[in-house]
């Protein structure tokens, strides 16, 4: 990119280096910006390849296919290379064009992609056959030494979980299952949502921890609204009135003569303060 911008004015090619770097930065997480960010680089220097292919990736992202392919097709023309193939034929199937996808699949320019691009056009293939009902045909497509190697290729998750998708459009549900499974031992990144379909096919469900949190921040004040209001105090109540009620209630009534009789109860084998010698009371008289 550097040696293609090197042929336009200091000045121009520093403001289209600097749109095509959003353009980069945008693609994933806002295409819609990074598309705006494409045009203005287009508008600048239409005539650099590496313009024509980040403009034409950024319509790709925002499902512009007829735009995408016409950006892929002019720095095509303009660099001869032919990686850009797999995504080319992906617009076709963007735009209802799956047995031109399928052309391309077999078209000699497949023999000039390198590991990576042949798997992309298995891909692009299999996708066009599923979308002409063709399920079986999809599998078969996919089925390769690239599926088949126990090897982790940037690659490999995205070519597994295909697979496993194909199986299950085809209502082959165990084999979907272990190639779900087999995509996420590849999927390093989470490139893929193979751990979702995975654990769908499972029958896990998962819950939201902050929804939970709200549930249950709900139902503790649904709660509190069912208990009996307390009343509150008046001007005129003085709290310490119910302490003095609670003690008058404990004190003992007063009888008159009740404490003047002498207790001559006393317990049962209580000892009495007799002389050792005698037996007798100190206090009584001899006989």
């Amino acid at each position: 990119m550097r040696q293609e911008l090197h042929s336009l004015p200091k000045t121009l090619a520093d403001d289209v280096a600097k749109n095509l770097v959003m353009v980069a930065r945008l693609l994933d997480e806002e295409p819609q910006r990074a598309h705006e960010y494409a045009k203005v680089a287009l508008r600048l220097a239409s005539r650099v390849a590496a313009v024509r292919e980040s403009a034409g990736f950024a319509a790709y992202a925002n499902q512009l296919y007829g735009e995408a392919l016409a950006e892929f097709r002019a720095a095509r023309r303009m660099t001869g290379h032919a990686e850009l193939w797999p995504v080319m034929a992906d617009c076709e199937r963007g735009l209802g064009r799956p047995e031109k996808a399928l052309d391309m699949a077999g078209a000699p320019e497949v023999n000039k992609l390198d590991k990576a691009g042949q798997v992309e056009m298995r891909l692009v293939a299999a996708g066009a056959r599923r979308d002409l009902g063709q399920f079986d045909a999809a599998i078969v497509t996919l089925q390769s030494p690239e599926l088949a190697s126990g090897s982790i290729h940037p690659w490999t998750a995205r070519l597994r979980y295909a697979y496993a998708d194909a199986l299950l459009a085809a209502e082959r549900t165990d084999e979907a299952r272990d190639w779900f499974a087999k995509a996420v031992e590849a999927d390093k990144d989470g490139a893929t949502d193979a751990s979702d379909r995975l654990a769908e096919l499972d029958g896990v469900e998962f819950t939201d921890a902050l929804d939970a949190e709200q549930e249950l921040a709900v139902a503790t004040f649904d709660a509190i609204q069912d208990l009996d209001p307390v009343a509150p105090l008046t001007d005129d109540t003085d709290p310490t009135d119910d302490i003095d009620d609670i003690n008058s209630a404990d004190e003992v009534t007063d009888e008159p003569g009740a404490d003047d009789a002498p207790d001559t109860d006393e317990p049962s084998g209580a000892a009495t303060d007799t002389d050792p010698d005698t037996g007798r009371d100190p206090g009584q008289s001899p006989a």
